[in-house]
């Protein structure tokens, strides 16, 4: 029986960006409302600040009185556990995040996990570290370091039922290895860190690739975090509108 296909979502890397107005965001709409626009027009969001400061339950509970009912919000992992801590003795930072972070509910989408640049792989450290995340969440874990992009790494990503995230970010791309349950993409910049304009032909690479790996059944979730300029949320749509001429669909539902 064929599988069924998979579902795919794409959003940008936050929402709350002042130079977005004019390029996305209504020149007189109020900061307050931004997050309405955003999920007026996209499926899904990457909530990055939480990296830096996680933010209270009320917050996350706030958010989600603004979006629609299928909206889901990507979390990044705090600094203090993946930076920090590098992963060691991380039930108690895990148990604090998603004390606050499900009160989302059912707009709680993966939670992203990315380690530091400087720190190379340590394997016993990850498998410590997915044996305690969560069973019924998703997880995504982006690594900055190269010697992690190994056959034990994705084994035990594979093992735990854990997502390797791709990466395109200028001087450290990640390969492009599909492991995990799901597909989590994000575009950090073409040709510089968080800008510049992604050209056709890497939309429709990644749109061909994306799209292969919905009808193989995965679910799929892109970000685009090239923000500076208003790239981020036009590259985005580009995309979209680019795996659903692949799929032959009107929707991504």
């Amino acid at each position: 029986m064929p599988r069924a296909p998979g579902r795919f979502r794409v959003g940008c890397s936050g929402w709350q960006y002042l130079h977005w107005k004019v390029s996305f965001y209504p020149r007189d709409l109020a900061v307050g409302l931004f997050l309405e626009h955003y999920a007026s027009v996209f499926e899904t969001v990457e909530v990055n600040n939480s990296f830096y400061r996680l933010p209270e339950a009320s917050t996350f509970e706030a958010w989600k009185e603004r979006v629609p009912s299928d909206f889901l919000f990507a979390v990044k992992a705090s600094r203090y556990l993946t930076h920090m801590k590098k992963l060691k003795g991380p039930e108690e930072p895990l148990s604090r995040f998603f004390e606050r972070a499900r009160s989302l509910g059912r707009k709680l989408g993966p939670v992203l996990y990315q380690l530091p640049p400087r720190w190379p792989k340590n394997i016993d450290r990850l498998e410590e570290f997915l044996a305690a995340l969560p069973k019924r969440r998703r997880h995504a874990v982006e690594f900055r370091e190269p010697s992690w992009y190994a056959e034990d790494t994705y084994r035990a990503l594979e093992q735990a039922g854990i997502t390797l995230c791709l990466h395109d970010l200028h001087g450290s791309e990640a390969p492009k290895r599909f492991v995990g349950p799901f597909v989590y993409v994000r575009f950090h910049g073409s040709g510089k860190k968080y800008g510049g304009r992604y050209p056709d032909s890497a939309v429709g690479e990644w749109a061909e690739r994306l799209a292969g790996q919905v009808r193989r059944g995965r679910d799929v979730y892109a970000y685009f975090n090239n923000d500076w300029g208003g790239h981020a949320p036009r590259d985005a749509v580009r995309l979209r509108e680019a795996i659903e001429r692949r799929l032959g669909v009107d929707d991504p539902a």
